[in-house]
């Protein structure tokens, strides 16, 4: 039933909207990126579902930059879920070939690992909410790796061995990844690339996808990185990657045909959109004092971390560099609570 509880001062720090597909498309850029995807897997957990800002402007609150947000364009379907629509995204290293939904090669700088929302906005462009990965064993192997710590128990053992043993010794890929090709329903292997084209067709349910329009594609790649002049875009990164020791030990796979058979078996991955940070949300000043549609502050009330937008309601502008979200939640909540308290 209904509560109430009194305090001289309530932080919100409630999250952002990425478990809310719902209140996601709302917002959603349409402008921008063009139009929301009919189907998105949840990168946060379904509680994150942005009830809290709505109650917050009820007290008085005004939101910003709502339509500003950082979803990826790597997810896929967790076979081990642990909330509603669970989907884990893709680490991926240069050597994958992604197409589209229509089965085109996508284009610089729509690349694995490059430019988040060109590419999203380029998926999009489509119609369809979706792309492909398509890669090989050798790749699998050496360039995949997951979101998240529990998908990564050789960085959270804290033993620098297990790390080796797993990603540079080992012939397979780490066991997570290997879990999510065996079980993982958007994973499909094959030794063939008509089986493999005609299970990523049947995955969607759509003969979307002309296995000589896929073969045509895969060919030329082969043949760009047999020359050692090529100009394919995809081509000079993978080599630019491997001239850093560090990515060539253990992030980017030896420069290899997609066709030769000494290297498959071929993997396909059916990419979904994965929703995960709110770039905007409640707006404070810089005490994290939140403030109403006047711009003054509501007495008593403060907001941080994402729910505010990593801080003042879009610390971050348009786009968001990784690994610089937690800053933002830290600092924001250092602020807030020293002056609330």
């Amino acid at each position: 039933g209904d509560f109430s509880l009194q305090a001289g001062a309530v932080i919100v720090t409630s999250g952002g909207i990425g478990g809310n597909h719902e209140l996601v498309r709302r917002v959603w850029p349409a402008e921008r990126l063009g139009p929301a995807p009919d189907v998105m897997v949840s990168g946060v957990p379904h509680h994150v579902d942005g009830r809290m800002l709505q109650i917050t402007r009820d007290a008085g609150a005004a939101t910003i930059n709502d339509d500003r947000m950082w979803h990826y364009t790597e997810g896929v379907r967790n076979w081990d879920p642990i909330w509603p629509n669970h989907g884990i995204r893709i680490l991926p290293g240069p050597s994958s070939l992604w197409f589209d939904a229509l089965g085109n090669r996508m284009e610089a700088p729509c690349l694995p690992g490059f430019d988040t929302l060109a590419t999203l906005k380029r998926i999009l462009a489509t119609g369809h909410g979706w792309s492909w990965f398509i890669l090989t064993q050798s790749i699998i192997k050496k360039e995949f790796a997951l979101s998240g710590s529990e998908q990564n128990p050789d960085f959270t053992s804290g033993k620098w061995m297990e790390v080796i043993r797993s990603r540079v010794l080992n012939k397979a890929a780490t066991g997570p990844v290997e879990a999510f090709k065996t079980h993982g329903p958007d994973f499909i292997v094959a030794d063939t690339l008509e089986t493999l084209v005609a299970g990523m067709n049947g995955l969607t349910g759509t003969p979307m996808l002309d296995t000589e329009h896929i073969r045509m594609q895969v060919e030329a790649r082969d043949r760009e990185i047999e020359n050692p002049f090529s100009k394919d875009a995809q081509v000079t990164a993978i080599r630019g990657a491997r001239n850093y020791l560090g990515d060539k030990l253990v992030r980017t796979a030896r420069p290899h045909r997609i066709l030769d058979p000494r290297h498959g078996p071929l993997i396909a991955v059916k990419l979904n959109i994965l929703t995960r940070k709110s770039l905007g949300g409640l707006h404070t000043d810089l005490d994290g004092r939140v403030l109403d549609a006047s711009g003054n502050p509501v007495p008593g009330l403060y907001a941080a971390g994402e729910v505010a937008g990593f801080g003042g309601g879009g610390y971050h502008g348009y786009n968001a560099l990784e690994g610089t979200f937690l800053g933002g939640c830290i600092f924001s909540g250092r602020i807030a609570g020293q002056k609330a308290g």
